[in-house]
């Protein structure tokens, strides 16, 4: 029984391992390392690099702090800092992996991989607003009645979506549209592909996720035996690794597909249109029909999972508020009508919003890892989350679209705070201000610490 309480058996951390890659592995995080390697080219290895440590290493990072803090969740675990602090990065984290970004791309990534190809004579605004009008209402049926439609789905069309996933990057390989040390690199993939592919990486909003439903893994690790801070961790870590390598190779042999289609193509605009060509080039019209039913279906599943999860989360936030059922119309209506803005706009703008969140998610999963070096004590939170949200700030204004940031006038102070910060020209101005202001919360406790006694 004291082994039980240490280490699953290998079956059960498969078992574990396969849920993690489910919740975390959807369709959408494919058109991410399509994109960058059709853009890094030859640097892809470098940038991917950058994009498996906050696209794998983050989430799973934060699985872990989550079995180790014995928190209820993420509400309980950033309320470490503050209650009104965990209330306010709780809800901005749902927002953000529900209704205002996560679960309208689901729409538009199904949408452009899909229809906008079998269909190019079709006015694509118009094609857009009609299949997210229906894609919403089935996402609402499932939502309110969601029985045992997302375990049927997660265990019939997940391996479906990956059976055909893996036809298609293996005949990619075996013939390639071009070499990959033959496609020059574009953009910021020519000088700073590492620090690219990390700030790549959050679009994933996996790590974000990783705070948000950790709790579901850590609590089946529970209910299996596991008891101990410690062990939980160590047994998260390790479905985490078994999960983890299969994104990882995942996330790689889908870079290479990406950057060998530039042989042929031109990059895209967007990881769907890449994703699509390149499976209409090798299986035609059957192929990407084939994807677009694959890719619809999983990001079904995923919204339908979100909505439920932000509903549900919203409900015990606000007890006295409205019922899981107004949650659930509220933000399918909500998600309609930012899918209706597009791919490129819901990517455009929900990146200096993921550079906002995810320095005070790395630098909370760093806290609560390390946590027993000074106790948890809020004092040292505190400083260290405001010095680092401060940086973060300015670095969502960096992010924002050019047309965004030329009405709010905040070039001059963007070029500012980069000649002043270190980092902050690559989008990580948050680290040495959040280093500082861990250092300060310290010598506060220390001090406070010595004058008590």
């Amino acid at each position: 029984m004291e082994n039980v309480s240490f280490n699953l058996s290998f079956k059960k951390i498969i078992v574990v391992a396969s849920m993690l890659f489910g919740m975390f592995f959807g369709a959408g995080n494919l058109i991410f390392p399509a994109s960058m390697g059709q853009l890094a080219g030859q640097n892809m290895w470098t940038a991917s690099v950058g994009f498996l440590i906050t696209g794998v290493g983050l989430p799973l990072l934060g699985v872990a702090a989550l079995g180790i803090s014995q928190e209820d969740g993420l509400l309980g675990l950033s309320s470490r800092v503050g209650k009104g602090y965990g209330l306010f990065f709780t809800c901005v984290l749902y927002l953000t992996i529900g209704p205002f970004f996560a679960i309208p791309r689901c729409a538009t990534v199904s949408y452009t991989v899909g229809i906008e190809r079998i269909l190019p004579g079709t006015e694509q605004s118009l094609g857009l607003a009609i299949f997210s009008l229906i894609f919403f209402a089935a996402v609402l049926f499932f939502s309110l009645r969601p029985g045992e439609i997302l375990t049927w789905i997660g265990k019939v069309l997940n391996p479906l979506f990956l059976c055909f996933l893996a036809i298609l990057v293996i005949r990619a390989l075996l013939s390639p549209m071009g070499q990959i040390s033959e496609i020059a690199p574009s953009g910021a993939y020519v000088s700073g592909s590492f620090a690219t592919g990390l700030l790549e990486g959050y679009n994933t909003m996996d790590a974000l996720a990783g705070l948000a439903f950790g709790i579901i893994v850590v609590d089946v690790i529970r209910s299996l035996g596991v008891e101990k801070p410690q062990a939980v961790a160590v047994n998260t870590v390790r479905a985490g690794i078994f999960s983890s390598i299969l994104m990882a190779l995942i996330y790689v042999l889908v870079t290479m597909v990406g950057a060998q289609s530039r042989g042929l193509f031109e990059a895209s605009p967007n990881g769907g249109e890449a994703l699509a060509q390149i499976a209409q080039h090798y299986f035609g019209s059957a192929g990407a029909l084939i994807l677009a039913l694959t890719v619809t279906i999983a990001c079904l599943k995923t919204a339908v999972g979100l909505i439920t999860s932000c509903g549900e989360t919203f409900v015990k936030l606000f007890p006295h508020g409205p019922s899981y059922r107004v949650w659930a119309v509220v933000f399918c209506i909500l998600s309609f009508l930012i899918a209706n803005l597009g791919l490129d706009a819901i990517i455009a703008y929900s990146m200096p919003v993921l550079m906002f969140l995810y320095p005070l998610s790395i630098v909370l999963i760093l806290l609560t890892l390390s946590g027993r070096l000074f106790h948890d004590d809020r004092t040292v939170l505190r400083w260290t989350i405001t010095f680092t949200a401060i940086p973060a700030v300015f670095d969502l204004l960096r992010a924002l679209p050019e047309g965004t940031r030329t009405l709010l006038h905040v070039d001059g102070l963007n070029a500012l705070v980069a000649r002043t910060l270190p980092l902050a020209g690559e989008g990580f101005g948050w680290i040495c201000p959040a280093l500082l202001g861990f250092v300060i919360g310290l010598i506060i406790r220390n001090l406070r610490k010595t004058k008590n006694i």
